[in-house]
């Protein structure tokens, strides 16, 4: 539902109540790539009464900005934003309704972020999809199609998705995930590919997070991860933040000099193959 409206905290489905989950509310700004914002609300839009929405894949590198990216632009169109974050060890029963026994041995049933935004009418971003296996998606597919329900077995009921939900599901490039099966990739759709920032939006993101910080120190770690890019090495801005942050609370705590800072943080939270990435470009970084 619209974030100017009063949230319920439970809903009576087919005789069942459920107690519902907050919304997540965190301070996140979305800079520069605003084609990918553009592509996002592209998909989340309703052209037709008899049209639906999608259910794009934000996917990229962790640490890319996936989940900021999602979060911001539903809270640019006033959408309430409800947050799961997937793991292996993820079941069917947490992303839909989840049996809890209360203090009076009763059962309370108690419903997901996932559920709670279709009841709301919220928008949920179900992060690191890929790290879920193939019930869990078997689970969603009633949902990500044209029947835009889901099914508990455990409540015995049968949610149905008000019509401003949405859903979008951020996905790692990265070795530790599962197989996602084709039948959910053709749900998922269309694929929103979040790659690294260009050298100024990479500035605005630092200094943005970092408003405090030394000049030289985000001068720095700009040049670190544009140099670390053009290896195709993993480093994000995430990285970036951490760094400066660190070299930051050194200058502080001990005087350091900001060059000597930088290098020693970029050690410490990196380690020694980001220093590879020092001035001079790979394999003629300066030691710290």
């Amino acid at each position: 539902m619209p974030a100017s409206e009063p949230r319920r905290r439970s809903v009576v489905i087919d005789g069942v109540e459920l107690q519902l989950a907050h919304p997540d509310e965190f301070q996140v700004h979305w800079v520069g790539q605003e084609e990918l914002v553009k592509q996002l609300r592209a998909a989340w839009l309703v052209v037709d009464a008899q049209d639906l929405p999608m259910h794009p894949r934000l996917l990229g590198k962790p640490g890319v900005g996936k989940t900021s990216l999602a979060y911001a632009t539903a809270r640019a169109l006033g959408r309430d934003v409800y947050l799961f974050q997937a793991t292996m060890d993820t079941r069917p029963e947490d992303l839909i309704i989840t049996p809890v026994i209360t203090d009076q041995q009763r059962i309370k049933y108690v419903a997901s972020p996932l559920v709670t935004a279709m009841v709301e009418g919220g928008v949920c971003i179900l992060d690191e999809g890929n790290r879920m296996g193939e019930k869990c998606w078997a689970s969603l597919a009633p949902l990500l199609d044209t029947r835009r329900y889901v099914e508990s077995i455990v409540a015995g009921i049968k949610v149905r998705a008000h019509p401003d939900f949405r859903f979008c599901a951020t996905m790692n490039e990265d070795a530790s995930t599962f197989e996602v099966p084709e039948y959910v990739h053709s749900r998922l759709q269309p694929q929103i590919v979040v790659d690294f920032p260009e050298a100024a939006e990479e500035y605005r993101i630092l200094r943005d997070n970092l408003p405090f910080s030394d000049e030289k120190i985000l001068a720095y770690v700009v040049d670190f991860l544009q140099r670390a890019h053009k290896g195709d090495e993993r480093y994000t801005v995430r990285d970036g933040i951490n760094v400066a942050r660190y070299a930051l609370k050194l200058i502080s705590a001990h005087g350091e000099h900001p060059l000597r800072a930088y290098h020693q943080s970029l050690l410490m939270v990196l380690g020694e193959e980001a220093v590879l990435y020092l001035e001079g470009g790979p394999g003629k970084g300066k030691g710290v």
